[in-house]
């Protein structure tokens, strides 16, 4: 709805009237960095950044929007660097369950830095990962056994052991993912011939495109909620996904999501990585 850069500069100067939250930040040049939050659902809205200046005029430098999550995807090691366009910040996540260094823009970067500023804990202890998509699809589940979903458990559980040994320089644990990768290679191609991709591939999470922070990903549904833009009154899906093993709750349009949502079925798409960072009080 918003397209024409006049219609977004009024959009944002509403919202910044309408803020939820804000922040401050003196910084070593005597000005004041201020981020602003304004929520157009619970837990989802626009964060504006931007400078204070002396006769308390905000001057908008830059927003991006966010979705909030209170499910703890990773407790993996997060190492913390600065874009060099501007100072905002992305983590990367060693997780073992994916098989691949997560990249997520950090969302509550004000709080780093105010935390940075006082001298306090910078190391996370876990990270809160929400994505956003503007298109998706729905997928049919894959049907297992109760056998078969404690056989895959038990091999994600073995994969990650395997790999953390790896990482560590084990011989041994190389060689043995390295005869597994073979083993599925074989399999897939065995199986492709006869039978649907999205049957034999349950779950993933891809990079995709050129920005490091988007991920290509199909996520088993646990659980869906619908909220209702205040501006635009369009509805939007927050749905909470398992994507090998990890937790995150991605926010689609619903008029961008093909297919009906549903617990157990699938969910397929693009997204832009968020993630908040929890830090020690």
């Amino acid at each position: 709805m918003y397209q024409k850069k006049q219609d977004i500069d009024r959009l944002l100067r509403r919202m910044a009237r309408e803020r939820a939250d804000a922040a401050c930040l003196d910084e070593k040049d005597g000005t004041r960095l201020c981020e602003i939050r304004a929520e157009v659902a619970p837990g989802m809205g626009i964060v504006l950044v931007g400078h204070i200046s002396p006769r308390g005029t905000f001057s908008r430098e830059y927003y991006f929007p966010y979705v909030l999550s209170s499910d703890t995807s990773s407790q993996a090691d997060c190492s913390i660097q600065r874009h060099t366009e501007r100072e905002t910040y992305a983590g990367l996540l060693d997780e073992y369950r994916v098989g691949i260094s997560l990249i997520f823009y950090i969302e509550n970067s004000m709080e780093y830095r105010l935390r940075r500023q006082n001298r306090l804990p910078l190391v996370p202890k876990g990270a809160c990962l929400t994505g956003l998509a503007v298109q998706g699809k729905i997928l049919l589940p894959v049907r297992k056994t109760p056998k078969q979903l404690e056989a895959s458990r038990l091999a994600a559980t073995k994969r990650g052991s395997l790999l953390e040994a790896a990482k560590h320089g084990d011989e041994d644990a190389i060689e043995t993912l390295t005869i597994e990768d073979i083993d599925t290679y074989t399999m897939v191609s065995r199986r492709i011939l006869h039978e649907d991709m999205y049957s034999i591939i349950e779950t993933c999470f891809m990079p995709c495109g050129i920005e490091c922070d988007q991920y290509s990903v199909i996520g088993n549904i646990l659980d869906i909620e619908v909220k209702q833009n205040r501006i635009t009154e369009e509805d939007v899906y927050c749905l909470r996904l398992d994507c090998n093993d990890v937790i995150f709750t991605v926010a689609i349009n619903k008029k961008d999501l093909l297919g009906e949502p549903k617990v157990g079925r699938r969910f397929k798409g693009q997204i832009w990585m968020q993630g908040t960072l929890q830090f020690d009080a």
